[in-house]
């Protein structure tokens, strides 16, 4: 007695299909390899779906084959890394890529990746330059520091500036200033890794100037002072901590080098975006600080770099450090950043280009207008949708706690679509993917980080995913 056929029997061998018309034309418009990988994919994923005998319906045609394959080849030519649609009210989303560029520095990076430049290249000289010669002349202008350099990122800003100044001696921190900066990167950690040594100074809560001098007194190893700006957490009760200036005029008396760790890079004033006091950039220069470090991509509203400012003999050592190479900026950085920098000539056309800056300070009724467009969009495709009031953050690891108002549209998660978050995910999906938030089973789509021109790809998005429910 024989039992029903195996299924997987009458699939269409590779060869045979691709000798089929739809093939053909496929075989036209990509790469043989590319087709027969996809196919060969698709293939395997049928057979898995009839090994578990709960298989979708198998093609049954060398069109329904070809449709199939064409789908598969569209997956894998997407690229990985791609542009979405911030609806969070996360202004600086770490994940999502932290600030949005301005259209001068889009502008300027594009056209350096397109093409040659003088990044090493004395143009006047016609000989070698340094790429750490761009932006200086901004960053100086701007800040007020004697100097400045720029590499990859903030935390490999501070990893140079320590090994400079501290590299085998010991680093005076305080207890409640060894933070967790992100990704599980701890300062203590970087700090051991930079070649210096961790002096732990004072309490958790309250570290005073006098705990520094003890510090010092009781390690004659000593290297340097570092402050580092709690930018993504907040000390409340009984706190004290010993102030920026006290620890500059310590470091002057003890003739150790003093660093700060700003971190996220303020170059207005925050009462002009409407929040409340954090230290500018402008300030810790001020404060005569050895070298203060920030991130370009924070609060500034730049690309990806870390920025080192202070003074000529410390810059010029960090610039001279073999580890400086490692951590060396890219050319199209630079240039996003010089751009972006240009801007802040002029405070008022910096708050207006500068997106990060601009979504900071706009008005919520200018928000809840947009957010009036997404919801008459989304009724107009059916979509059963609420405007309401919302708290959008800054992000970013800046201002903790700090909550901004703002205006959302609201889709509840109806169990037939699988509830808030299967509708959130079907959102992610498609070339252009729209990233939500979910509160009790809603769909929250937060106007503050919706770019205008966006307004029509998440109505277009989201009654895609309402309507195949």
């Amino acid at each position: 007695m024989t039992g029903s056929p195996d299924p997987r029997r009458s699939l269409p061998g590779v060869d045979r299909l691709l000798d089929t018309d739809p093939f053909v034309a496929l075989l036209q418009a990509h790469p043989r390899g590319l087709v027969v990988d996809a196919l060969r994919t698709m293939l395997a994923e049928v057979r898995r779906g009839l090994d578990a005998r709960a298989p979708d319906p198998v093609p049954d045609t060398p069109v329904a084959w070809a449709a199939g394959v064409e789908a598969q080849i569209a997956r894998m030519l997407r690229p990985s890394l791609r542009r979405v649609v911030n609806a969070t009210g996360v202004i600086l989303h770490t994940n999502l890529g932290r600030a949005p560029l301005a259209p001068a520095a889009a502008r300027a990076m594009a056209a350096i990746a397109e093409g040659y430049s003088n990044l090493e290249f004395d143009l006047e000289e016609g000989a070698r330059g340094s790429r750490y010669d761009h932006c200086v002349g901004l960053l100086t202008a701007l800040t007020g520091a004697e100097d400045a350099l720029v590499v990859n990122n903030c935390a490999a800003a501070l990893v140079l500036a320590l090994n400079t100044v501290a590299g085998g001696k010991g680093v005076a921190v305080s207890r409640g200033e060894l933070v967790e900066i992100g990704g599980g990167f701890r300062i203590p950690e970087m700090l051991e890794r930079s070649g210096a040594r961790l002096v732990e100074v004072g309490a958790t809560n309250r570290t005073r100037i006098d705990d520094y001098r003890d510090a010092a007194a009781e390690d004659e190893a000593l290297g340097a002072i570092l402050k580092v700006h709690r930018s993504n957490f907040r000390i409340s009760g009984f706190t004290e901590e010993a102030s920026l200036p006290d620890l500059v005029g310590l470091s002057a008396e003890l003739g150790l080098p003093s660093l700060f760790d700003l971190g996220s890079g303020l170059f207005v004033r925050p009462d002009t975006l409407g929040l409340p006091p954090e230290p500018t950039v402008q300030e810790a220069v001020r404060s005569g600080v050895g070298a203060v470090v920030v991130s370009g991509d924070k609060l500034l509203g730049g690309p990806q770099a870390g920025i080192i400012l202070g003074r000529r003999e410390w810059v010029s050592r960090m610039r001279s450090n073999p580890l400086c190479r490692a951590l060396r900026v890219d050319k199209v950085a630079l240039a996003g950043l010089e751009a972006t920098l240009s801007l802040y000539r002029d405070p008022e056309t910096a708050l207006r280009e500068i997106p990060t800056l601009r979504m900071l300070a706009e008005p919520p009724h200018e928000i809840e207008a947009r957010a009036r467009a997404i919801l008459e969009g989304l009724s107009a495709e059916g979509v059963d949708a609420a405007l309401a009031p919302a708290l959008s953050v800054v992000g970013g690891g800046t201002y903790p706690g700090v909550e901004l108002p703002s205006w959302s549209v609201r889709i509840p998660g109806s169990p037939e679509r699988g509830g808030g978050r299967a509708v959130a995910a079907a959102a992610r999906e498609g070339d252009l993917p729209v990233v939500c938030r979910v509160e009790d089973d809603d769909v929250v789509i937060d106007a503050r980080t919706v770019d205008a021109g966006e307004v029509a790809q998440v109505v277009v998005t989201l009654g895609r995913v309402w309507g195949q429910g």
